[in-house]
């Protein structure tokens, strides 16, 4: 594990070099809360009910303060395209001499990554949060605490697997972009990032909350906002360790035909 810690510093200072950059583009994220708080409000009072979906007002604006935490969490940027231009262009193979797997190598860079976002963010995330207080849920008990560390880990960990998996699709296909924009709009719409999924009929929304995008993004944000109790908690980290499970399985099944059929030439 010594050389994965290795990368994991080396990607961490790497990462620094852009801290102002990170800062600065965190910040902007928050912007488009105002309107959501908005839109909101307009809704809910054109619908003159107190609670839409299970949710009242503040835990709405509350649920998308929240998913903002667990998306950044769960989103890998450039990764699988990253993965399917090494394969693409050959820089794989350097991977595959070294005495390195390359998939826990990819997840040490992740790992940087995401502790330098955090890291570089923790102040706007104080500001904006400080300021929407009156939205926000109270400190979970230490018990919902432990769940909501568990949830967000297994979160960054299906992320890293769904995104790992699509860019190894490049072993068959010269282009992944394709799969990736798919893939990214079934995540937008049924991992609740657009919108709660209890809004949904419940025809619908028994069988979209099994799919792994909620276990990515929707429960996770339940779990933060305290709207599930610690036994449906636990219930929901331990499906959250099945699909993580499944699909790193898929993942290696995956990388191992890969190779068989992998070749690249050059110096």
């Amino acid at each position: 594990m010594g050389k994965y810690f290795v990368v994991f510093r080396v990607a961490l200072a790497e990462r620094l070099v852009y801290r102002a950059d990170f800062f600065l583009s965190t910040f902007l994220r928050f912007i488009p809360i105002v309107t959501t708080i908005l839109l909101w409000r307009a809704i809910y009072d054109g619908a003159n009910q107190t609670e839409i979906g299970g949710l009242q007002y503040k835990q709405m604006v509350s649920y998308y303060l929240l998913i903002m935490i667990v998306r950044a969490f769960g989103s890998m940027p450039k990764l699988a395209s990253g993965i399917a231009l090494a394969i693409r262009e050959g820089e794989l193979r350097k991977y595959i001499l070294q005495p390195i797997d390359y998939l826990t190598y990819l997840l040490s860079l992740r790992f940087a990554h995401k502790l330098v976002y955090f890291v570089m963010s923790a102040i706007p995330y104080t500001i904006i949060f400080w300021m929407c207080s009156d939205y926000l849920p109270g400190w979970p008990s230490p018990t919902m605490f432990c769940m909501s560390i568990l949830t967000l880990s297994m979160t960054f960990y299906i992320g890293f697997a769904i995104n790992s998996l699509i860019g190894l699709l490049g072993f068959w296909f010269l282009e992944v972009a394709s799969f990736i924009h798919a893939f990214m709009t079934l995540q937008y719409f049924l991992s609740g990032h657009m919108f709660p999924l209890s809004l949904l009929p419940k025809s619908i929304e028994k069988i979209v909350t099994w799919l792994p995008f909620a276990y990515e993004t929707y429960y996770p944000t339940l779990i933060l906002l305290q709207k599930v109790n610690v036994e449906e908690a636990m219930r929901i980290v331990a499906i959250q360790f099945v699909w993580g499970s499944i699909v790193a399985g898929l993942c290696l099944f995956t990388w191992k035909r890969g190779l068989h059929q992998y070749s690249a030439f050059g110096g």
